[in-house]
């Protein structure tokens, strides 16, 4: 699967600008602030229909206008598909497959798999727990239609399900014939979401190792655990009995909302005790076991995005990455970085077509190499 071209108006930094890309590599140069990662969140945009960066759809759009537009051709092995995607102030988002809307954004998930490797990675170790079920969700969300819809369902009852509690604090009072119903959805969705995810992590895993190893070329033992309540024979139990703790907090204190992956070294969780580079190995083998899951379960290589990842990563690392691409283990890359002279040096010797791109406030053009 490959992108053909893009056509992006009034998106991000972007008032109007037209891209013909290579089946292979893809490069975008430019001083930091140019816009080069806005391209890769465009494509993101298409693959995912939403933003790698933003959460809000609106942030999205050109300073001072009210809608952008996005628009791709993407060709693979079941023929071509033209995705648009519209966000305008104040309406409905819009995503058209070849001229036809459709009445769900998740719909259209997992029909373009898409990986990004970026430098925000790093709060996949450094962060909350929520950082890590929104990456394993986003994966699983994309291979499993059936776990997408049953995970947006849990999120719809615990939201409901927190408002009632909400409502209860400040009255006083608790009706549970009214919270019972989401209790009992939401303990049947807890044990469904969390099985899968259980299931996911023993397929992940092994993947995972492999590639730290192959990255990192070291004799560390790296691990991956699956931390939740709710495949416990009490869960149910802990759930109702936690009702006046949770009236008090006005939240929902048990579920797989409070699920963690925990990433391990020698059997210490690595965000204490690992290194920077051991870090850096274990988030690129995260990503690189991302795409040969999806390759496997999709018979698709995914489109990869590379995020900046010559400046963040030390020469080592890149040469292991790059004798990788070049080993054509991967499918269409884009790939971002300031300086245009490193990414001709890096890319030169590659045996695949390559485009380079000048990118400098909104306005794009190929550059021309040997």
């Amino acid at each position: 699967m490959h992108l053909k071209n893009l056509h992006l108006n009034q998106f991000k930094n972007y008032k109007s600008a037209k891209l013909e890309f290579s089946e292979e590599i893809n490069c975008m140069t430019g001083i930091n602030g140019s816009g080069k990662t806005n391209l890769l969140d465009a494509i993101h945009y298409l693959c995912l229909t939403k933003s790698a960066f933003n959460t809000q759809d609106n942030q999205n759009i050109l300073h001072n206008q009210d809608f952008f537009s996005l628009f791709g051709s993407f060709e693979s092995e079941g023929g071509s598909l033209d995705v648009r995607c519209i966000v305008e102030s104040g309406k409905k988002k819009q995503l058209l497959q070849n001229g036809k809307i459709l009445e769900k954004m998740s719909d259209h998930v997992g029909t373009l798999p898409v990986v990004l490797i970026a430098p925000d990675d790093t709060s996949l170790i450094k962060e909350g727990s929520e950082e890590r079920r929104r990456f394993f969700d986003s994966m699983l969300c994309q291979l499993d239609k059936s776990y997408m819809n049953a995970l947006v369902r849990y999120q719809h009852f615990l939201k409901q399900r927190n408002a009632l509690l909400k409502q209860f604090a400040e009255n006083g009072r608790v009706n549970k014939l009214l919270i019972e119903p989401y209790d009992v959805e939401l303990i049947r969705l807890s044990r469904q979401i969390s099985m899968a995810r259980k299931e996911f992590i023993e397929t992940y895993r092994p993947i995972l190792l492999d590639h730290y190893a192959e990255i990192a070329q070291s004799r560390e033992n790296v691990g991956i655990q699956y931390t939740t309540t709710c495949l416990e024979d009490t869960f149910e139990q802990q759930f109702v009995q936690n009702q006046s703790r949770d009236i008090l907090l006005r939240r929902t204190s048990a579920g797989i909302h409070k699920d963690d992956f925990v990433f391990e070294i020698d059997q210490y969780p690595i965000k204490k005790f690992g290194s920077q580079g051991q870090q850096k190995s274990f988030l690129i083998a995260l990503k690189l076991a991302q795409f040969e899951i999806f390759y496997t379960k999709k018979s698709t290589k995914p489109i990869l995005l590379l995020d900046d990842i010559f400046d963040k990563l030390d020469d080592h690392r890149i040469e292991k990455l790059m004798l990788l691409v070049g080993d054509h283990r991967f499918g269409q890359l884009f790939i971002t970085d300031a300086r245009p002279e490193r990414s001709i040096q890096i890319l030169k010797g590659m045996k695949a077509h390559v485009k380079f791109f000048r990118v400098n406030q909104g306005v794009i053009e190929e550059i021309p190499h040997q």
